[in-house]
């Protein structure tokens, strides 16, 4: 396929908000080593928000509602299908095109190897970022990473901010949908205490609105360098800020993946989940992952609210003084650069 012309190539996945981050890199890569094909994207509508500055061969088809997914490829005709979901929403999308006779390379996601992950702790899964270029290979488009971020330059700051010079701002997002993914709170206040008395720093909490963004205003009641600007912006404003930190802290997570987008570095909390899972962020490092190695970890795959020995051990005995100078080595780091 990679040397004929002007062909049409689907491209799916309906979400989650992370995961769909996730593919961004394989997609904006195979664009623009293919300038001669039109890929169209296939994605839930607040997913597509995620999907700046792309390439001029690149069409969004946001999808409003679940129950009619087609509806928004309707009437397009496709010389070839990647599926990156692969789920039972996409296969039915995926079979509706075999049946035409078009070309689909689905995502492998390997879940014999996840299961031996969870149960054996012996193997490492490859990053699920590389294996989205594994399915445009399938098809006939090899292509090398071009992607570093969605920013070529720094872009306008939100909220009318200004940073100084001599100040470094970190990003805290403290929060992930299963507990035993989910440093615990008391924890996290302590690690943005001791940030909040560190010089030249400061700290901005991200979160969603409602409940979250409740909790972190309480958090930041008294702390004169930390700030919450849970619900405050919208999803670009969120990249665009991240795009001016030093330094981001999340948990295995959204956050990690839209920082990564927005070309920053990620001190990333793993607990019942780990990196050998395959879901680190795009160009990110292992040894910014944190983690304690116990000897039950990772016990799941996406995460989980369960803890089989109930103390969620693997989270409770990263100290807060460990994230810290975890956080500080790296804006040295970044200093000396």
């Amino acid at each position: 396929m990679a040397n004929k012309e002007n062909k049409r190539i689907l491209v799916i996945r309906l979400s989650a908000l992370g995961d769909v981050a996730m593919t961004i890199p394989a997609i904006y890569s195979v664009a623009k080593t293919y300038p001669q094909h039109r890929f169209y994207v296939l994605t839930m509508a607040f997913c597509a928000k995620l999907f700046i500055h792309v390439p001029e061969n690149i069409t969004l088809c946001p999808v409003k509602d679940r129950k009619a997914v087609l509806e928004s490829i309707k009437g397009l005709k496709f010389d070839a299908v990647a599926d990156l979901h692969n789920v039972m929403r996409s296969w039915k999308i995926d079979l509706r095109y075999l049946l035409r006779g078009v070309r689909v390379a689905m995502l492998d996601k390997k879940r014999s190897e996840r299961h031996a992950i969870t149960h054996q702790h012996k193997y490492t899964e490859r990053k699920f970022t590389a294996r989205y270029f594994d399915v445009f290979r399938r098809l006939g488009l090899p292509c090398e990473p071009q992607f570093d971020g969605l920013f070529d330059k720094k872009p306008t700051l939100p909220l009318q901010l200004t940073k100084p010079e001599n100040e470094h701002w970190i990003g805290i997002a403290p929060f992930a949908r299963y507990k035993n993914k989910t440093y615990p709170a008391s924890q996290m206040q302590e690690v943005i205490a001791l940030l909040n008395q560190t010089e030249n720093v400061r700290v901005f909490l991200f979160g969603g609105r409602g409940e979250e963004k409740a909790t972190l205003e309480l958090w930041t009641k008294e702390l004169v360098n930390v700030r919450c600007i849970a619900g405050s912006l919208q999803l670009h404003e969120e990249l665009a800020l991240m795009a001016w930190l030093d330094v981001m802290v999340s948990m295995d997570s959204a956050n990690m993946h839209l920082a990564s987008l927005a070309g920053v570095r990620v001190v990333s909390i793993w607990g019942g989940t780990a990196p050998a899972c395959g879901f680190l962020g795009w160009q990110q490092q292992e040894g910014d992952a944190l983690l304690t190695h116990c000897d039950c970890q990772p016990c799941t795959i996406a995460g989980a609210d369960e803890c089989a020995k109930d103390d969620y051990h693997c989270m409770t005995t990263l100290t807060p003084s460990q994230v810290v100078d975890k956080l500080m080595n790296v804006i040295r780091t970044n200093d000396k650069k």
